[in-house]
């Protein structure tokens, strides 16, 4: 009768005089090793011999000495995870490695977990050469996919835990990853001391809790339950100027746990009452960058494995070089996001205006996580007479360079609203403004000018998409806005239209990423929008208006997959208004009689209003703003007081010349007038406009 033939892994075994394992329980081979259809062809072959265990007589182990006694009891979850060709699926709380590179980890002798004898430091036995260059090939196989597994991380931590993921248990038991704190950035000198962090440790864990109880419960052996503790470590360590850790450090190569400059180093870095295996059990490999050493990693085998062999340190050196690589990047690209962040930041307003009769809200969204950058802006401007200017903006392109301009831009636009331009003379001069930062720098543009005492708004717009009104009723109302050339173009007009602005209603403006994507066409995106806050005012019913903060979210979440390609740039605008009985407006001629009339009309104006305490502080204000403008103005001098939250005096006259406070001489018998109105006035200020200029103050109407 022939003999049965043994299976291939069974005749390495007997080649090496290492004893072949008993089948796993079920339940953890089901946990830890492939599918019987993913087994080569060759391995499911071979009768299986009798006995349970094959033995080879007395082979020994050159390297290590005699062979392990086959009756000592190997834990089943090392043999699970020896077995497995996408190891980590044993792992609890790690996701599991297939494809190809799991494949890959998992087909390296020399470097997985081997209780077939197969690891490093094993003789090659007759096969020589071949089993050698067979191991050379699946260490390497396991390198690329350990690689491999690291460079898909972008940030830091995914980088980091690619690592530990990839190497155990693949390649050791434990792992200890130190960086330094803080993580220098490019050429920046790092700081001093120098300080490593703990950053990530992981260890074999082939269980659950759960499993864990019930194991021990049934008298198994569980590995990672009692034992030795595989990843102890300090949580800082500073690095000292010529001690042992640094001197290993400043190699860069890694090293064995078993000379005595690293048995120093580890017990500096890990601190003094903790340890790891000592000899071929523990490597301690340093992660260079591309200009400096910025941490440590330490490998660690248990008991339960074969040592670590020479050509392992190869593969320490081969994943510290790649995952130091990938930190260096992941902190210039963190670097990057940031400046970015505070580009975009700076850019935009950290808040917005409350000016009086109009309530205002916005939004900013991103391209991208990838895109923070764009061209996007939106701004209000008080103005003066308590008008306010809305802008919105955007700029070709999401890149430095769009931010940039955006950035110029929008200065500019500050600057000319508070010449209180007309809408269509603040595009003219943005359009100039664009023709001189280049060539090819253009954009879009809608600027309004809102007047509460009027209730009109005055909107000019340069090739932006148009303004949606939502009415007090829950009408939503495309305006008609004529859409002109863009910003940059040159040698073109722009036009603007003054429409009403009833109290209650809502302006929204927004740029073109809101309404316009690669699924649907601008003008689809802009009625989607129209009906979307058409059917968000109907929910709070006709005779109240929508909350602004909540409608600007309503409409951000009309934006479904697939529809965000741009930046978006939303502002909110409610019209409170300020009610005609709240103003007082008087023309004055130019004359000496001028102060004297201004007092009366005030005075009459704050009994109307119940704000005789004022009397005293607005008659003398007054009296004072208006003999200036007096003394300048050869056309008639405007007088207006509005009541809202505050009481806010302004007298206009055609005289250019902004008045200066300054301090007069005891011989001067003027130049004392701004002085008490500093004094006596909560703020005041003087603005130029087309025509002349504006003096206004304000009070408080409660103490």
């Amino acid at each position: 009768m022939t003999e049965p033939q043994p299976t291939s892994h069974e005749s390495r075994h007997k080649e090496l005089g290492r004893p072949t394992e008993q089948p796993l329980p079920h339940a953890l081979e089901e946990q830890g090793r492939p599918h019987a259809d993913d087994t080569p062809p060759a391995a499911r072959t071979g009768a299986e011999p009798s006995g349970g265990h094959a033995h080879a007589g007395n082979g020994q182990d050159p390297a290590r000495g005699p062979a392990r006694s086959p009756s000592r009891h190997t834990p089943p979850g090392a043999r699970a995870a020896g077995r497995s060709a996408g190891v980590t699926a044993s792992v609890p709380g790690q996701p599991g490695r297939g494809g190809r590179d799991a494949a890959a980890a998992a087909a390296v002798p020399g470097v997985g977990v081997a209780p077939e004898g197969d690891g490093p430091g094993t003789p090659a036995g007759d096969d020589g050469a071949e089993a050698v260059a067979r191991r050379e090939g699946d260490r390497l196989r396991f390198v690329g996919a350990a690689t491999r597994r690291i460079a898909r991380g972008i940030d830091l931590d995914e980088i980091v835990l690619g690592l530990c993921r990839a190497t155990v248990p693949t390649f050791s038991d434990a792992i200890l990853v130190h960086l330094r704190d803080p993580l220098p950035v490019g050429d920046e000198r790092p700081a001093t001391p120098f300080v490593l962090r703990l950053r990530r440790t992981d260890r074999l864990r082939l269980v659950d809790e759960a499993l864990s109880e019930s194991a021990e419960a049934e008298g198994l052996t569980v590995l990672g339950g009692p034992g030795p503790d595989l990843t102890p470590a300090s949580e800082l360590c500073e690095v000292r100027t010529g001690g042992e850790l640094n001197e290993v450090l400043r190699g860069v190569r890694p090293v064995f746990a078993e000379s005595p400059a690293a048995r120093a180093a580890l017990a500096e870095l890990l601190g003094p009452d903790r340890t790891v295996p000592g000899g071929r059990r523990a490597i301690l490999a340093p992660l260079r960058g591309r200009r400096r050493v910025i941490g440590a990693a330490v490998f660690v085998r248990g008991p339960e494995r074969p040592a670590f062999e020479a050509n392992d340190l190869l593969v320490a050196a081969q994943l510290a070089t790649h995952t130091a690589l990938g930190i260096d990047k992941a902190v210039l690209y963190g670097r990057e996001a940031y400046i970015a962040d505070e580009l975009q930041r700076t850019m935009l307003p950290d808040s917005l205006p409350q000016p009086t009769g109009v309530r205002l809200a916005s939004r900013y969204l991103p391209a991208a996580e990838t895109a923070r950058v764009g061209g996007d802006w939106y701004d209000a401007i008080p103005l003066p007479g308590s008008r306010v200017a809305l802008v919105v903006g955007d700029v070709m392109g999401h890149s430095m360079t769009s931010a940039a301009i955006m950035g110029q831009l929008r200065t500019t636009a500050q600057t000319l609203a508070g010449l209180d331009l007309p809408p269509a003379e603040v595009l003219h001069h943005l359009d100039e403004q664009a023709q001189r930062l280049g060539t090819d720098r253009m954009a879009t543009c809608l600027y309004a000018v809102y007047d509460p005492v009027a209730h009109r708004i005055t909107i000019a717009n340069a090739g932006h998409p148009p303004p949606v009104l939502l009415h007090l009723g829950g009408r939503a109302e495309v305006l008609r806005v004529p859409s002109g050339a863009p910003i940059g173009v040159g040698g073109v007009d722009f036009e603007a239209v003054e429409l009403d602005a009833p109290a209650g209603a809502t302006l929204l403006l927004y740029t073109d990423g809101l309404v316009e994507s690669r699924l649907r066409d601008v003008w689809t995106g802009i009625e989607q929008l129209r009906e979307r806050l058409a059917a968000t005012a109907q929910l709070t019913g006709p005779d109240h208006s929508p909350p602004l903060e909540a409608l600007c979210d309503d409409v951000l979440d009309m934006l479904g997959p697939g529809d965000r390609d741009d930046d978006i740039a939303l502002l909110a605008a409610r019209f409170d208004g300020i009610a005609p009985s709240d103003v007082a407006y008087w023309f004055l001629d130019p004359e000496e009689t001028a102060p004297g009339r201004a007092r009366r009309l005030a005075r009459r104006a704050l009994e109307r209003w119940g704000l005789e305490e004022l009397t005293d502080s607005v008659e003398l204000l007054v009296s004072e703003v208006v003999t200036n403008a007096v003394r300048y103005a050869e056309r008639p001098v405007t007088l207006r007081l509005l009541k809202t939250d505050v009481l806010r005096c302004e007298v206009g006259d055609d005289s250019p010349q902004l008045p200066r406070q300054r301090r007069a001489r005891e011989t001067d018998e003027g130049g004392r007038g701004l002085f008490l109105v500093n004094r006596l006035a909560r703020r005041w200020g003087a603005t130029r406009l087309s025509g002349g200029k504006v003096v206004w103050f304000e009070l408080p109407t409660r103490p």
